[in-house]
C-alpha cells in the first residue's frame, strides 16, 4: 500500500518520498492508521520491518500544530533500552519531521547532563530517552511530565531484559492517567504481556509475523568447528568470500576486544562496541562502520540495539547467546528495509544447549553446513557427537532403549547387579565384628608399647604428667576425671587445693595475694565516688 492512503499530511508524504520510499511496510500499514485514531496500541513485529518509522510519522502529524511546552514540558515520551536505539530513532524524528516545526531532543547516558539540561528548559514537543538518564533529570526539575500526550516504549522486551522494569514503573507513575500508549516489541514473553495488561486500555493488537520468528529474508547457517578454531574459521570466511560490513557478536564485552586484538593481527580492519566504551567512541565506530569505512564491527547484544544499516549484509554470531530471543534480535539486523542478508553462528560444542533453545524458540532446524578443513573435533561434555547430537538424540535414545528391552528382559543386569551388591554387602557386615574385635585390642595396647620405644611429646603438647595438659590417652575412669583445659586455674578455694592433691600433686600452688583493705574505709562506714 502507498504511503499516500495511510492518511497522512502533505509535510510528511514529501519527507518520506526524499527517502525513496514508495510502499509501506505490513507494519506500517497496521500502525498508522491505528495511532492516528488515537487509541492505545501493542505491535509484534521483527527487527529490520519499518516499526521505527510506523510510529514516528503518525507521532509528528498528531503532534503538528498543538500546544507549545515550556520550563521543561514534553507532549511525546519515547523510552528506548540502549543509547543507540535512542540516537536511531530520533534520527528518524529529525528525517520525516525535517518539513515540520516539531522541537525534539534525545538524553541517554555516558555524556555529560548539564547541556541536555540546558535543552530542556525551553520545552519539546517530543522527548527521546533512556529510563536511566530521564529519571536524573526529574529529580533535578529538568523535565516535567504533566503535559505528556503520548507515550511509546520500544524494544520492551530488551528493556525488561535489562532490568528496567523499576524505572518504567516509576515513570509511568509520574504520567497523567489520560494519555495514549503504544507499545512495540520484536518478542513477547510473558513479562511483556503482563507489563501491557497493566498499561494498555483496550489495545489495539497488531502482528505481523509469529512471536518469536526471524525474517523470511534471512538465510541462517550454522558451522560447527572448534572453539579453539572459531577466529581461524571466522577470519577464513571473511577473507575467502571478500565479505565487508559484517556484524559478528560477541557474548562479553572481554571476548569482543580479544577478537579484535585477534583480527587485526590477521590484517582484518575491526572495531568492537559495548558497554565499557564512551559514548563518543561508540558513535566514532558507528559512523565509521555505516559508511563502509570499517571491514568488521564486533558486538554485544546490548550495544547492539540501534545498528541500523539498510544493506548490512552479513551477521555472524560469534558466541550464541544465553537467552533464545536475543538470536532473533541478532540476525534481524541484516534483511532489513526489504533487503536480503545472510545470519552465520559458529557453534561449538559446548553450545549444544543454547542450540536447542534457539530451534526451540524457532520452531524450526537451522541448516547445517561444515566447512571444509574446520571439522569438528571436540565433543560435548553430555553428548557423544558434538553439535551433531541434536539432530540424532531422540533416534540413539530409543535405539538403545529397544535394544536394552529386547536383549534384557530374561536377565535384567540391574538387578543383577544389584544382588551382587547386596551380597558383598552381606559378607563386608559378616566381617564387621572380627575387625571391630581386632580393633579393640589395638586399643587396648599403647602405640607407643607394642614399639617398645617411648613415646616423646610432639611440639605444642604438653606434658602427660602434669595436670592439665593434653598428653596421651587415658583410660576411662582417667579420662572422666581429668578436664583438660590450655590454662591452669589458680587454686584460689578448698575444692580445687582437693583436685590437686586428689591427682598426685602434694601441694597446692601458693594462693593469689589477698587484696589489701583501703585505709581510708573505716568500720561501720561506705565510701562512695562520685563521678
Amino acid at each position: 500500500m502507498s504511503f499516500a492512503n495511510l492518511g497522512l499530511s502533505e509535510a510528511l508524504l514529501k519527507a518520506v518520498s526524499d527517502q525513496q520510499y514508495t510502499e509501506a511496510t505490513p507494519i506500517q500499514v497496521q500502525a498508522i492508521p491505528a495511532i492516528l485514531a488515537g487509541g492505545d496500541l501493542m505491535a509484534s513485529a521483527q527487527t529490520g520491518t519499518g516499526k521505527t518509522a510506523g510510529f514516528t510519522l503518525p507521532l509528528l502529524q498528531k503532534l503538528e500544530g498543538g500546544e507549545r511546552t515550556s520550563n521543561g514540558q514534553i507532549r511525546a515520551l519515547i523510552l528506548t533500552p540502549t543509547r543507540e536505539l535512542a540516537a536511531q530513532v530520533h534520527d528518524s524524528i529529525k528525517t520525516y519531521g525535517k518539513y515540520m516545526k516539531i522541537r525534539s531532543a534525545v538524553v541517554f547516558g555516558g555524556v555529560k547532563i548539564n547541556p541536555q539540561m540546558m535543552i530542556l528548559r525551553g520545552g519539546l514537543d517530543i522527548l527521546v530517552a533512556t529510563p536511566g538518564r530521564l529519571l536524573d533529570l526529574h529529580q533535578q526539575n529538568a523535565v516535567k511530565f504533566d503535559k505528556v500526550e503520548i507515550l511509546i516504549l520500544d524494544e520492551a522486551d530488551r528493556m525488561l531484559d535489562m532490568g528496567f522494569i523499576k524505572d518504567i514503573k516509576k515513570v509511568l507513575a509520574m504520567l497523567p492517567k489520560k494519555r495514549q500508549n503504544l507499545l512495540f516489541s520484536a518478542t513477547f514473553s510473558g513479562e511483556i504481556q503482563e507489563l501491557a495488561r497493566g498499561l494498555l486500555h483496550n489495545p489495539v493488537q497488531i502482528s505481523v509475523a509469529p512471536m518469536n520468528t526471524t525474517a523470511e529474508r534471512v538465510t541462517q547457517t550454522l558451522h560447527p568447528v572448534d572453539k579453539s578454531r572459531k577466529t581461524e574459521l571466522l577470519s577464513h570466511l571473511i577473507r575467502t568470500n571478500n565479505w565487508y560490513q559484517v556484524l559478528v557478536f560477541s557474548r562479553t564485552k572481554h571476548g569482543a576486544n580479544k577478537l579484535v586484538q585477534l583480527l587485526e593481527k590477521d590484517g582484518i580492519q575491526a572495531a568492537a562496541i559495548h558497554g565499557n566504551k564512551s559514548q563518543a567512541q561508540r558513535t566514532k565506530v558507528l559512523h565509521q562502520f555505516k559508511n563502509n569505512e570499517l571491514q568488521v564491527l564486533v558486538a554485544t547484544d546490548i550495544a547492539a540495539r540501534g545498528i541500523d544499516i539498510d544493506q548490512l549484509p552479513h551477521v555472524i554470531n560469534y558466541d550464541l547467546p544465553d537467552v533464545p530471543e536475543d538470536y532473533v534480535h541478532r540476525i534481524g539486523r541484516t534483511a532489513r528495509a526489504g533487503s536480503e542478508g545472510q545470519a552465520i553462528s559458529l557453534v561449538s560444542a559446548d553450545q549444544t544447549k543454547q542450540l536447542k533453545q534457539i530451534e526451540k524458540v524457532l520452531k524450526t532446524r537451522l541448516q547445517l553446513d561444515v566447512v571444509p578443513g574446520f571439522e569438528q573435533r571436540e565433543r560435548a561434555q553430555d553428548e557423544k557427537e558434538g553439535i551433531e547430537a541434536p539432530r540424532r538424540a531422540m533416534a540413539e535414545r530409543q535405539a538403545r532403549s529397544q535394544s536394552r528391552n529386547d536383549g534384557g528382559r530374561s536377565a535384567n543386569p540391574r538387578t543383577s547387579s544389584t544382588s551382587a551388591r547386596t551380597s558383598s554387602g552381606t559378607a563386608r557386615t559378616s566381617n564387621g565384628p572380627a575387625r571391630t574385635s581386632s580393633g579393640a585390642a589395638r586399643t587396648s595396647t599403647p602405640r607407643s608399647a607394642e614399639s617398645g620405644q617411648q613415646r616423646t611429646p610432639q611440639r605444642g603438647n604438653f606434658d602427660a604428667d602434669k595436670p592439665f595438659s593434653r598428653g596421651t590417652r587415658r583410660d576411662g575412669a582417667a579420662a572422666a576425671q581429668t578436664r583438660h583445659v590450655g590454662i591452669r586455674p589458680t587454686p584460689d578455694s578448698v575444692d580445687q587445693e582437693r583436685l590437686y592433691q586428689s591427682r598426685g600433686n602434694q601441694a597446692a600452688p601458693a594462693p593469689a595475694p589477698q587484696r589489701k583493705s583501703n585505709p581510708q574505709r573505716k568500720e561501720g562506714t561506705r565510701v562512695v565516688t562520685v563521678w
